[in-house]
């Protein structure tokens, strides 16, 4: 089993906590994404995994072999760096074939040979193995770095934003080669990257972390419909979702979200989960915070309902099929997503209606989700 679990894990530099008491299970074959801003904590825990950083507290294991003390040569990783970490003095072929060479386990010529090649080309470096590191471009360079690592074959393979470098089209075209390359060698990944576009689109599982703590684990599609809480709603989602402060007014079987700009009623089920959660409200309004996403919203030239609000529009995006329009309301500014077929311009007044069922609610302290 090459599974990775962490338990309780701690990362303290002096007096700052960079990883706080984070626990989770990376499952055998999975390809499992860190995700998170700059300075979450993600390269630290994926440091600590590999054996570059020492734990504060915890521990880790590789399979069920607890493996805080083993160097990082004895835990059957391989790790490719942000940075290409090449040797400059040997060829691009001498670079891939090094850790056949340097390992424990002897590998012929010939083996070499058909591991170096297989993998170059997967990456479409077959034509640079002869040239040295000075003669690649920054994406070439990172390529050959990822190349190193997949000749190896190990149970687990730990990648530190290794796509960044490159241009949009190939790593678009990386992501489908590094998601498809993980399936057929059954090796566990555990991939750290800023850009959910990549952790969204490669992963199985995502772990998203926020100045040290771990914030939410699930498959993209939890991560995206069910977001815990505040941050993780807005982290995930291109344009991010939209927060509107508002007051929940309950009266009876009556719920109402209450802004200056819409009174917006709550659907039944959406009432049944808050209370399973949460238990009976409070008498008086609450203080919460609506999260809407900007595919979610319908906006129109005229009103098409009671609960619509009416908005003026700030800005539009033709962005190919799909239009960003900005629309400014009372105390906020909303990002939309439509079709960029839709008949409007920049100053009209336009009204929106919101998809209830696709409606998010935070509590306006915790930042935690109702339900």
């Amino acid at each position: 089993m090459a599974k990775v679990t962490l338990k309780n894990v701690w990362k303290r530099y002096g007096k700052v906590e960079a990883v706080i008491d984070v626990s989770l299970e990376c499952k055998d074959k999975e390809f499992f994404c860190l995700l998170g801003p700059s300075g979450c904590g993600k390269s630290s825990t994926l440091r600590m995994i590999a054996g570059l950083e020492e734990i504060s507290e915890g521990e880790i294991l590789i399979g069920d072999h607890v493996v805080n003390e083993l160097e990082p040569k004895d835990r059957d990783i391989a790790m490719v760096f942000e940075t290409y970490a090449l040797y400059p003095h040997k060829t691009v072929y001498a670079n891939m074939a090094f850790p056949l060479r340097a390992g424990k386990r002897k590998y012929s010529d010939s083996e070499i040979k058909e591991r170096v090649q297989k993998a170059a080309g997967i990456l479409e470096i077959s034509q640079f193995l002869e040239r040295y590191p000075k003669q690649l471009s920054g994406g070439q360079r990172q390529r050959v770095a990822i190349g190193r690592a997949i000749v190896r074959e190990p149970r687990v393979f730990l990648m530190d934003e290794p796509i960044s470098h490159l241009d949009a089209k190939l790593r678009t075209h990386m992501r489908g080669e590094l998601k498809h390359l993980q399936r057929v060698l059954g090796s566990t990944m555990v991939y750290v990257t800023h850009d959910q576009l990549e952790a969204m689109s490669m992963a199985d599982r995502i772990a998203i972390m926020d100045l040290g703590v771990l914030q939410q684990v699930g498959t993209p599609y939890e991560i995206f419909n069910q977001p815990v809480n505040q941050f993780v709603a807005g982290f995930v989602g291109d344009p991010p979702m939209n927060f509107i402060d508002c007051n929940l007014e309950v009266s009876g079987d009556s719920w109402q979200l209450v802004s200056d700009s819409f009174r917006i009623s709550l659907p039944l089920d959406m009432i049944a989960k808050f209370n399973k959660k949460n238990g009976a409200p409070s008498s008086g309004p609450m203080e919460v915070v609506l999260g809407v996403r900007p595919e979610n919203f319908i906006i129109t030239n005229e009103k098409s309902d009671e609960e619509c609000f009416q908005g003026e529009v700030y800005v539009t995006e033709p962005l190919g099929e799909d239009m960003i329009v900005d629309v400014t309301i009372p105390k906020n500014r909303l990002k939309l997503k439509t079709s960029v077929d839709t008949d409007i311009a920049m100053g009209q007044q336009v009204w929106l209606e919101v998809k209830k069922k696709k409606m998010h609610l935070f509590n306006r302290k915790t930042r935690e989700t109702y339900f």
